[in-house]
């Protein structure tokens, strides 16, 4: 038969330990109290005891065996504590309150003694009562024995004894009940979470935990794993909408790539076009549906994330001088100025591929909308504010301001770009990567217009500079 569960939690298995260690320590405690006491109450008798045969012995001493039987009768008489008996060199009772010596094997030395000594109880029952005494031979031969009732203080001791014992009892009562109800509570608690687990295990990702705003371990806990949810609802929300993204915009590009080769199959069958030809049409077309899904797929990942995988602290001047040493030929082939200003000694920590690739965008898209003749410049500094900035200025034609807010969305492509070809996902990979980085993407106007073309455009990505 097992136990209730309650009792099987280690909450009340560490209460158990607690208590049992506790009375433990309280058993050695009262142990050394009584001990400690009983001693006490022992030594104060034998002292009074010995105060009070020593001076049976200076009246020995001045008067001899009638004036020691005097005081002996005379105390002995009179209502008090202590217990007397005067004996002969034999041992036969002489005078004294008791009548016969409890010391057992007299040799002659001082001996001291405990015994029990009978009393007439408040009922008139008789008590036995603790007692201790000394007894010893005087000069003249005579025995005398002195003892002390300690029953009293012996019964206040065990009073006390009772007492500590108790309150021993109680506390470890209490201790217990405590422990039942801190156990409830953290299997209350533990449970709550565990129930959670199981919802979200089971495939309910919009399940959470009860924060009660206390701030304790508890709170800790269900924070936590609310914040693991909510990333794992991001990422399983970015990864199916990144699944239907491709689903739904790789169609076109796959129907028309199937078109052109059912066409282009056709037209060599019937000999009226080149089959290579063809074929490196297809190939490009391959090329930017490959390029399509691997934009979505990223913007897709670096969303659900939250922050971008792999970070490390770099000089963003140097990231700068390896892109720009790419695009510069380009620039060149097509009749562009191309400059770089880049303050070294930035510190930038981020992903250094993400963000090269972020920055590989905005270049692609300026060379291939600024005309021949213009100017790009690719520039990297600290601003005022302590952050840094990644730009990239052109004089192409620019975006109005009504559409820089709807330019960063997927697959939203504007009218001067139709011609061009490209998936409409370049600085919407681009704001990803600022918003995976805890940084920001800001599109201005550029320097002016050149060749009665412009206004431009100043695209800039800033980040928080790192400690």
């Amino acid at each position: 038969m097992r136990l209730p569960r309650l009792f099987r939690t280690t909450p009340f298995r560490l209460t158990l330990l607690f208590l049992a260690l506790f009375a433990a320590a309280a058993s050695a405690f009262l142990a050394y109290i009584y001990i400690a006491t009983a001693g006490e109450v022992t030594m104060r008798a034998e002292a009074r005891v010995t105060r009070e045969m020593a001076s049976l012995e200076a009246v020995d001493r001045a008067g001899g065996l009638a004036a020691l039987n005097q005081a002996v009768i005379e105390r002995s008489s009179v209502d008090h504590p202590l217990l007397y008996l005067l004996m002969s060199r034999d041992g036969r009772p002489i005078s004294g309150s008791i009548g016969a010596s409890p010391t057992i094997g007299f040799t002659g030395d001082r001996t001291w003694t405990s015994f029990q000594l009978t009393d007439k109880g408040p009922d008139g029952g008789s008590v036995r009562q603790p007692a201790r005494g000394l007894e010893e031979r005087l000069p003249d031969g005579l025995r005398l024995f002195v003892g002390a009732d300690i029953g009293e203080s012996e019964f206040f001791v065990s009073k006390i004894l009772r007492a500590l014992w108790g309150a021993g009892a109680l506390m470890i009562l209490l201790g217990l009940g405590g422990g039942l109800m801190i156990s409830r509570d953290v299997s209350r608690h533990i449970a709550s979470l565990v129930h959670v687990i199981d919802a979200a295990r089971g495939g309910d990702l919009h399940v959470r935990a009860k924060v009660r705003g206390s701030g304790d371990e508890y709170d800790e806990l269900a924070a936590g794993l609310n914040d693991m949810l909510d990333r794992l609802e991001r990422s399983v929300g970015g990864l199916r909408h990144a699944g239907d993204a491709i689903a739904h915009d790789l169609r076109s590009p796959l129907t028309r790539l199937r078109a052109r080769l059912e066409a282009a199959m056709i037209d060599a069958e019937a000999g009226r076009t080149d089959a290579n030809a063809a074929l490196h049409q297809a190939l490009e077309d391959a090329d930017g549906v490959l390029r399509t899904f691997n934009a979505v797929l990223a913007i897709a990942r670096l969303e659900a994330a939250g922050d971008a995988p792999a970070q490390t602290v770099f000089d963003p001047s140097d990231l700068a001088a390896s892109v720009a040493e790419l695009y510069e030929p380009l620039c060149e082939d097509k009749g562009l100025e191309f400059q770089l200003q880049a303050s070294p000694g930035l510190r930038l920590k981020g992903n250094r591929e993400f963000i090269a690739q972020a920055l590989a965008n905005i270049l692609d898209n300026a060379v291939k909308y600024t005309p021949a003749g213009g100017a790009i410049m690719l520039r990297v500094r600290r601003r005022s504010s302590g952050d840094v900035e990644i730009s990239v200025t052109d004089t192409g034609p620019g975006i109005p301001g009504h559409d820089r807010t709807r330019v960063v969305e997927r697959f939203v492509r504007l009218e001067n770009s139709r011609n061009a070809p490209g998936a409409g996902l370049g600085l919407s990979l681009v704001a990803a990567v600022a918003g995976a980085h805890r940084g920001q993407l800001e599109l201005d106007e550029g320097p002016g217009a050149v060749d009665g073309g412009g206004p431009g455009l100043r695209v800039a990505l800033v980040f928080p500079m790192a400690s």
